[in-house]
């Protein structure tokens, strides 16, 4: 039997993600995927600032074309694509359009197909040590106290195995078996209806693009669709009218919706369910639901479909490494789903509250303040035993200009002049816990600390080790000169002290220890 600390079922982006973030934090893992490849027909195209921050941490910056900024996805309804073209609608009604003068981060999110982005996943996940075993699927699993024993399948051969793993990561998807075979419920809208879908080529549409708007809601006596491009030539037709696409019917249909008889080259055909669906727990003893798997989500123009599953299992990666690496106590592991659940039932409440999903709904859901997408990617509140001073009346989700370094935050951005030259705030958080501090004390105190904990921590002292505006780094981190703030491996401010205190090193062992779940505490 084969021993492995983390095993992972599913290999499409939210596993190849999970694999990808295990190894590079030095996590030994084997994804378990039942396909031999990506699937056809592509899904996600619209990945996040967010997500390109990890991508990025993990030596994928180069590797992943961004947007140009200030560019955001526009649609329009329309009768037809070379047709009357009545008006372009908003995914936030009236929001006003972020200022791109205050720099909040430095990607702009990418516009690539998941059927290309999945394959530089998988080479850079096994260039650092992950194991995927494509076209081998799950058969069964048991959990005990001490681990997760699967056995899979080899669909070529049929030859049968098992893997022993501590942890198991489900993202097998919104029809999980593992979620199902533990039994756990999922509340939310439910499911909606079944969408019918056709995958082609069409390079004579491509000049339709040059306006600006990317998808087209398609609006004629008889015919509702929704038509998007996947930027490459290839085009996504999604007939919204709850009716199917037998194959006599796709051509003609095709033909309704571009306005003119293009030539067509169709791919494939599809169909998916249009549903919203939160699982009510998202771990199980060793077992741990990431993607959709954890909540069903439809396609958003606010990437709230698989953008929230990447950052499910980065957050998830950091504490499964912490205590596979036995420096923390399993019990850090329950505040994936502490964080993760209540950003998954916000998602979802921010999606069919907007207008694109509103329509379909049976009934509406409780009006909900509307978020803008910055705030919902780079200003979202996490509360758990793994932040400490997270107030009460704080918002789940804010634009991060309007944050000020408070605990449950992602750490602000905010550039500086170090010894090698450039670098930001970014450049020294995602791996390790990182503590920022003007007083030397602080910086003292946390080379103590990582010396009795074996727990890294990289101290950057303000001033010192990385030089900016110290008016601005106080009010970005919401400091005084003589406070500290403890930044977790994930980005994300768990501690801070807003001023001085009588002993910095036992306030900082303290905050980790509690943050870290360490042995002891």
């Amino acid at each position: 039997m084969k021993h492995i600390p983390v095993l992972i079922i599913g290999g499409s982006l939210v596993g190849l993600s999970a694999s990808l973030f295990l190894s590079w934090r030095g996590v030994p893992n084997i994804v378990i995927e039942k396909h031999e490849g990506s699937a056809l027909h592509p899904r996600a195209i619209g990945f996040t600032e967010r997500t390109m921050e990890y991508f990025a941490a993990v030596g994928l910056g180069e590797k992943i074309p961004q947007v140009a900024p200030g560019t955001r996805l526009r649609r329009a309804v329309v009768e037809s694509l070379a047709g009357r073209w009545i008006r372009e609608t908003e995914w936030t009604p009236d929001s006003a359009v972020p200022s791109l003068g205050d720099r909040v981060t430095p990607h702009t999110g990418a516009a690539i197909a998941q059927d290309k982005l999945e394959p530089i996943l998988r080479a850079r996940s096994v260039e650092l040590g992950s194991q995927l075993e494509q076209g081998t699927e799950l058969i069964s699993f048991e959990q005990d106290a001490d681990g997760v024993t699967a056995l899979v399948r080899s669909r070529r051969t049929g030859e049968e195995r098992s893997i022993r793993a501590a942890y198991l990561v489900a993202a097998d998807g919104a029809s999980s078996a593992i979620r199902e075979t533990l039994g756990i419920a999922r509340e939310g809208v439910g499911y909606l209806r079944t969408i019918h879908s056709v995958l082609f080529r069409c390079p004579e549409a491509e000049h339709f693009l040059e306006r600006g708007v990317q998808q087209f809601e398609i609006e004629q006596a008889g015919v509702r669709a929704f038509l998007t491009s996947y930027g490459d030539g290839r085009w996504a037709l999604m007939r919204t009218d709850g009716q199917a696409l037998n194959e006599l019917e796709l051509a003609p249909f095709i033909r309704a919706c571009l306005g003119k008889d293009y030539a067509v080259d169709i791919i494939t055909t599809g169909q998916w369910e249009m549903a919203g669906r939160i699982a009510e727990k998202y771990s199980m003893g060793r077992v741990f639901l990431a993607g959709d798997a954890a909540h069903q989500l439809p396609p958003t123009r606010g990437g709230f479909g698989a953008n929230t599953g990447i950052d499910d299992v980065w957050n998830l990666a950091w504490k499964l490494a912490m205590v596979v690496d036995g420096k923390s106590d399993p019990a850090l592991l329950d505040t994936y789903g502490a964080e993760r659940r209540p950003i998954g039932w916000l998602r979802h409440q921010q999606t069919f509250a907007r207008p694109d999903y509103a329509q379909w709904l049976k009934s509406p859901i409780a009006p909900q303040p509307l978020f803008s997408d910055i705030a919902m990617e780079l200003g979202q509140l996490h509360r758990s035993a793994a932040v400490i001073g997270a107030a009460d009346d704080l918002p789940p989700a804010a634009d991060p200009g309007h944050w000020a370094g408070q605990p449950g935050v992602r750490a602000p951005y905010l550039e500086m002049t170090g010894p090698a030259g450039r670098l930001s705030t970014l450049d020294l958080v995602g791996r390790q816990f990182t503590l920022f501090a003007e007083a030397s004390t602080w910086i003292e105190a946390a080379a103590r600390v990582c010396a009795v904990t074996g727990v890294p921590i990289v101290a950057v002292q303000i001033g010192k080790d990385a030089d900016v505006d110290s008016d601005q780094f106080r009010l970005r981190f919401g400091i005084a000169s003589a406070g500290a703030t403890l930044v977790r491996p994930d980005g994300i401010v768990g501690w801070r002290s807003v001023g001085g205190v009588p002993d910095a090193h036992a306030a900082l062992s303290d905050a980790l220890h509690q943050i870290a779940s360490l042995h002891g505490v």
